[in-house]
Order: C-alpha cells, then sequence, then structure tokens
C-alpha cells in the first residue's frame, strides 16, 4: 500500500493515471449513455434491446481487432507519450460527433436515418481510439517504475479503470442523455490537457519500418509474442475472461429492464457494483502477492467467479417481476426481498473477477524485453478482441434465436471453467520456469 500511495504522488505515474481514468470514464459515459437510451427509449422487446446491446459492443470492440498490430508497433517504436498526446486529441473530434449524435436522438431528429448511425460511427471511432492506447498504458509502465512497482502500478492502472468506469456508468444511468453529450465532450478537452503532462517515453529499441497490412502485421504479431508459454497461457486465460465480461455486459439492461422490471439506473447500478468489485479484486490480490508477479491465485478465483455468476443466474431465475411491468427505481428494487443477494452475487463475480485477471496483465509487462511491452500487449488486445467479438455475436445470435437472457447466463458460467483451466496451466508453467 505504501508502493501505491507513493506511485500515486509521483509524476512518473500521476499523469498516465489519470489521462487513462479520464479515457475509461468517457468510453463509458458514451457507451453506456447511448445503450440505455436505445434500450429504454427506442427499443421495446427484450430480443431487440439484448441484440442492440450486443451489436453496439462488437462495432466497439472490433478495431482491437483489426489495428492492435499497428498501435503495438506504434507503441514500439515511437514515444509513448507523444502517441497519447495525438490519440487523446482525436478525441475531442469523435465525442463532438458522438454528443451530437446523443442529441439528435434526445430530440427525435431523424433517429434512424443519421442519429444512430453518428452514434455508431462515434463508438466505431471511440474503439479506433482506446485500441492506440490501450497498448501504452500497460506498456509505459516498466519504462518509468521500478521493477518491484510494476505489479503495484498495474493494479492501481486496473482499478483506477474501473473506479472510472464505475463514475461513467452512474452518470450515464442518471444524467438526461443532452447532459451526458456534454460531458463527453468536456471531458476529452480535459483528458487532452492532462496528457500533456506524461513524461516522455522514447522506444527504447532501434526503431523499425511498420507494417501497415493488418492481416499480415496482426499474425505476425501474434506469432512472435506466444512463444513462451507463460505469456500465450496469460493472454489465452484473459482473453476467455473478457469474454465472459463482454457477454455479463451485454445482458446487464436487458436483464434488468426485461426480466427484473427495474429502470435505467438500477442497470447502471449493476454495471457500478461490477466495477466496484473488479477494483476491490485488483488491490486485494496485489496485497495477497505482495508484490510478487503471480498467477497461482488466478485458477481458484476464477472458478469462484463462476460459482458466483451460477447464484446470480439462482437469484433472477427466483425474482417476481413487478406487477403490470412498471419499472422500478433504484429506492424501489433495493426494497425487493432477492435485491441484496442478487447485488452481493454480482459483487462476488467482479471481486474474484479482479483477483484473476490482474497478475495475468503483469505477466504481459514484466515477462518479456521492455522494448517489446506495446507489442505483447497489443498481441494480447487482438486476441482478446477476436474472443470479446465472437462472445458478442454468440450473445446477438441466442438472443435473435429467442434464447432467454437468464439462460445465457449459465453461458458465462460455463467459460470460466475453461478460464480455470488455462489458469491452471499457466500456474505449472511458471512453477516449470522457477
Amino acid at each position: 500500500m505504501t508502493t501505491q500511495t507513493h506511485l500515486i504522488r509521483s509524476r512518473r505515474f500521476l499523469p498516465l493515471f489519470v489521462t487513462q481514468l479520464l479515457n475509461a470514464f468517457n468510453d463509458n459515459l458514451f457507451k453506456n449513455a447511448m445503450v440505455l437510451f436505445a434500450i429504454y427509449s427506442i427499443y421495446e422487446t427484450e430480443e431487440q434491446g439484448a441484440a442492440f446491446s450486443a451489436l453496439a459492443s462488437a462495432i466497439f470492440i472490433l478495431p482491437f481487432f483489426l489495428l492492435s498490430a499497428l498501435a503495438g508497433q506504434l507503441a514500439d517504436m515511437r514515444d509513448k507519450a507523444r502517441i497519447i498526446r495525438i490519440v487523446k486529441a482525436c478525441e475531442i473530434a469523435i465525442m463532438a460527433v458522438g454528443g451530437g449524435g446523443l442529441v439528435l436522438a434526445w430530440m427525435g431528429v431523424a433517429v434512424d436515418l443519421l442519429a444512430m448511425p453518428l452514434l455508431m460511427l462515434a463508438l466505431f471511432a471511440m474503439g479506433v481510439h482506446s485500441t492506440f492506447f490501450g497498448p501504452i498504458k500497460y506498456a509505459i509502465l516498466p519504462q518509468h517504475l521500478h521493477p518491484q512497482e510494476v505489479l503495484a502500478g498495474t493494479g492501481l492502472v486496473e482499478a483506477g479503470t474501473y473506479i472510472a468506469i464505475l463514475t461513467g456508468t452512474i452518470l450515464a444511468g442518471w444524467l438526461e442523455v443532452e447532459w451526458a453529450a456534454l460531458g463527453v465532450v468536456v471531458t476529452s478537452v480535459i483528458g487532452y490537457l492532462v496528457s500533456r503532462h506524461v513524461p516522455d517515453a522514447p522506444p527504447i529499441g532501434t526503431p523499425e519500418p511498420l507494417d501497415f497490412n493488418v492481416w499480415r502485421s496482426s499474425i505476425t504479431l501474434v506469432r512472435n509474442t506466444v512463444h513462451d508459454r507463460r505469456v500465450f497461457l496469460a493472454i489465452m486465460a484473459i482473453s476467455f475472461f473478457w469474454t465472459i465480461g463482454s457477454v455479463l455486459f451485454i445482458q446487464f439492461g436487458p436483464l434488468a429492464k426485461n426480466v427484473l422490471t427495474a429502470s435505467k439506473e438500477v442497470a447502471s447500478l449493476f454495471l457500478v457494483i461490477f466495477s466496484v468489485g473488479v477494483a476491490i479484486g485488483s488491490i486485494s490480490v496485489n496485497a495477497l502477492l505482495k508484490g510478487t508477479v503471480s498467477a497461482r491465485y488466478s485458477p481458484g478465483s476464477v472458478i469462484v467467479m463462476g460459482l458466483f455468476v451460477v447464484g446470480f443466474f439462482m437469484v433472477c431465475r427466483n425474482w417476481t417481476p413487478h406487477p403490470g411491468g412498471e419499472l422500478m427505481n433504484a429506492a424501489r428494487f433495493m426494497a425487493e426481498p432477492l435485491a441484496v443477494p442478487l447485488l452481493l452475487m454480482l459483487l462476488g463475480i467482479a471481486v474474484s473477477g479482479g483477483m484473476f485477471v490482474v497478475p495475468l496483465y503483469a505477466f504481459l509487462t514484466t515477462f518479456v524485453d521492455k522494448s517489446q511491452t506495446a507489442r505483447t500487449v497489443a498481441a494480447n488486445n487482438i486476441v482478446n478482441s477476436g474472443a470479446m467479438v465472437v462472445g458478442s455475436l454468440l450473445a446477438f445470435g441466442l438472443s435473435a434465436a429467442g434464447v432467454a437472457i437468464i439462460t445465457q447466463l449459465l453461458l458465462s458460467a460455463a467459460m470460466c471453467l475453461v478460464s480455470a483451466w488455462l489458469g491452471h496451466l499457466l500456474v505449472k508453467a511458471e512453477r516449470a520456469a522457477a
């Protein structure tokens, strides 16, 4: 905890931490404001809402799959701080488009012909923005921090990300959509100003030519990264975790509205609980490991996560919808006898998930050469995003086929077993290397 407090006060870490925090906040304020407005104000049925949520998730994730290789090359071969400033400047223009789309949707002006295309365009562009920022937020840490500080820094970045997700998600559920539109533009401007204080991080190795062929560079990057068995297993385990996370996030809005008969404030509350839990898990596992990079707690953590998903499914299955289908606000929802058990199950999912994933990210930045860290994170993003797109399309297909949202929760529980198996293999490889 002393190391974490020291890092927060350090210029080596604080500007990057705040920039990432604002980045995650803005992503989630915009994305959740858009999705919740569509689910609660545009689309009526559970199938329509779930399909839209899955489609929006896939559009946001797709750039990670397509452009992560180029993003990783740039981050390792150019000054990382300069790339951050360029990316954050672009965010201002992207949010101007996205904010305009939100205002048009709120006013009911050309919703299908103009507002929704603008929102989807901005969402895709934010995915591109996050693709180029993503490798840097972890890869820059070994360059600015001491070796014994990297796990603490990774945990703080992960915890800060989820605190930002928490705040953005709360505001998306409680703010009127026109104020959310203003908020995303203002936040993008503040994020750019803060990013100008991130210390320079020039390339460590000799810069190489960039490969702009998306497919060739992606295949080459992944192939060159996974030769270390520990890194390969960490990437695969993280990918399954985020597939589980993406499916759960897709389900929260439609589940809250159509199964629990709750308002968008309650859907926002679900995302908040999830974010708080991952932040708690991120800090807790660093305390347990005492700064040592190890996956020994990961298999058990994700098994516990799967059990909590099953518990969440059981509570949802026994939930009694509000008479007449009237949507409950947060206060009325919390008065329901199963509300607290439901939120505790959700919190357990998130805490155990955070304990599972944070050490795996630390593997990616500590077991490769510092000149390769951004490309390692980018390779991880390619595999992660491919798995998340598959998860989103699977959720989309199940919803289109009429499979109930509650039943889809069991898919997430089953995937936890695969993650646990991969985590077990990683622990074995870790011990063999030791």
